[in-house]
């Protein structure tokens, strides 16, 4: 067996799958800060990835289809394994689909995402709200806002409902989503203002111990959508005024 310089990025890519099977582990022995904790992590990792093969020039095929196999692990089945043991274990086999979403959504768009790839250059946009960006609006919910006593209690089945469908809903969707900035003056220099917001939420997520994590999902969740709408709908009136007035017939005057 060869080894060659990709093993290096694969590794971190691989180190996000253990992530994400420890976590499905710590769900089902209700440790569900623990699954939390170790879903966050494998997002790290699998930032890493990317950035380590950038490095070292070892971005192929083989890794983007090795970490979307693994980014269905930890960001779908790992979440979906969450909601089910923190939520819908008691809502039967309705309970047993909803938390299947997530799953279910994130390997669509990761299927939709490698048959649309074209390029190894980062994106500015995706197609779809990000997997892990939809895991770690349900993670942060359920492991910071669910259990605290902001959100009234009977409210909280149906706040988990809607969160586990809008992310789902947003994944499989059309809707283009900012790409997560790399921290370097490049990314600053072309989008100041996306790589300010992105360092704010960081730091306010730190500081608050993750709660603040949640919050700004939501914002990136409506936020893409808000903007895909404006798009379309300022498209649609060009499109309306490109087109020429039919001329009168001149035997119905």
């Amino acid at each position: 067996m060869r080894v060659t310089r990709s093993v290096i990025p694969n590794l971190f890519t691989l180190a996000n799958l253990f992530c994400g099977f420890a976590a499905i582990v710590a769900c089902f022995e209700g440790h569900l800060d623990r699954a939390a904790l170790l879903i966050v992590t494998a997002g790290v990792f699998d930032m890493l990835d990317g950035v380590v093969a950038r490095i070292t020039r070892s971005t192929s095929e083989f890794g983007v289809e090795l970490d979307s196999l693994c980014d269905a692990v930890s960001f779908g089945v790992a979440p979906s394994a969450m909601l089910y043991q923190a939520m819908f274990h008691d809502w039967h086999q309705w309970g047993l689909l909803l938390a299947s979403l997530p799953a279910l959504a994130g390997v669509l768009r990761l299927a939709r995402f490698n048959v649309q790839l074209t390029s190894m250059e980062d994106k500015l946009y995706f197609r779809g709200m990000p997997i892990p960006a939809g895991a770690f609006m349900i993670v942060s919910f359920l492991a910071l806002w669910l259990p605290s006593n902001e959100l009234p209690e009977a409210w909280k089945p149906g706040a988990t409902a809607a969160v586990t469908v809008f992310a789902a809903l947003a994944m499989v969707s059309t809707i283009k989503y900012d790409n997560l900035p790399r921290p370097s003056l490049k990314s600053l220099r072309q989008r100041p203002v996306v790589f300010s917001v992105f360092f704010v939420a960081l730091v306010a997520s730190v500081i608050t111990g993750g709660k603040a994590l949640f919050p700004f999902m939501i914002v990136y969740l409506i936020g893409g959508a808000i903007r895909h709408l404006v798009v379309f709908l300022r498209d649609r009136s060009e499109q309306d005024d490109s087109i020429e007035e039919d001329d009168p017939d001149p035997f119905t005057m």
